[in-house]
């Protein structure tokens, strides 16, 4: 049985009883990065053997992990913070583990768009999720699509980058569209700020404002 468990994107309380129970009693956890899958067990008490997969050396950690499966082990599989498959390399191991009729279940719990989405106050009774854009080729084109959506859409983005985010947003977007920036969502220094793409950009673009941590970004779609 392969079990795609959440972890917490912030604050360790929001793990589940299940998914504790899952993570003590799998045979071994696949983890995206084993310091920090370690740092959660340890605060829970969980001894575990750790097996990393990320996208160095996804293609053989998927091919010991199907000839594992097959063989009978239970097998968790953790990303460093919310579900697995959700932006990270973990949904390859899920591909092949469907290719090869191998059980799969997937706990509910954290994700960091669905956290943002519905702190932001933007319609979500449909949505995009883009996750990360490209970082170059391609980008402009990506860009150009979204603003086009009626939907609203979510974006991730990494801490240096978020100015020149808020900056193409202004841009291809308009100064007056209504964004809603997560940072640090659950944790101690959560902020939200939801205003037009312009007020946001000069609020992070002030000296004293803090454009370190994790970023999801939802955007007002067309009107």
């Amino acid at each position: 049985m392969l079990y795609i468990v959440p972890t917490p994107i912030g604050n360790l309380e929001d793990i589940t009883l299940r998914a504790l129970r899952v993570l003590k009693e799998v045979d071994f956890i696949l983890a995206e990065d084993t310091r920090t899958t370690r740092h959660l067990l340890n605060h829970f008490g969980i001894e575990k053997q750790l097996r990393a997969y990320h996208i160095h050396n996804e293609h053989a950690s998927i091919a010991q992990t199907i000839q594992a499966l097959q063989q009978g082990a239970n097998i968790a599989l953790v990303s460093d913070a919310g579900t697995p498959g959700i932006s990270d390399p973990g949904f390859l191991i899920i591909r092949e583990a469907r290719k090869n009729n191998i059980d799969i279940v997937s706990l509910p719990g954290a994700t960091a768009c669905i956290t943002a989405l519905s702190v932001s106050g933007l319609p979500c009774d449909a949505f995009h999720f883009e996750g990360f854009l490209p970082h170059k080729k391609g980008r402009m084109t990506r860009w150009k699509y979204l603003c086009a959506l009626q939907n609203t859409f979510i974006i991730y983005e990494s801490t240096h980058r978020i100015i020149k985010f808020l900056e193409e947003t202004v841009t291809y977007c308009g100064a007056d569209r209504i964004i809603c920036v997560c940072r640090e969502l659950t944790k101690l220094h959560e902020e939200v700020i939801c205003d037009t793409a312009q007020n946001v950009l000069q609020h992070f673009s002030r000296a004293e404002a803090i454009t370190k941590g994790e970023f999801v970004i939802v955007i007002q779609g067309i009107s």
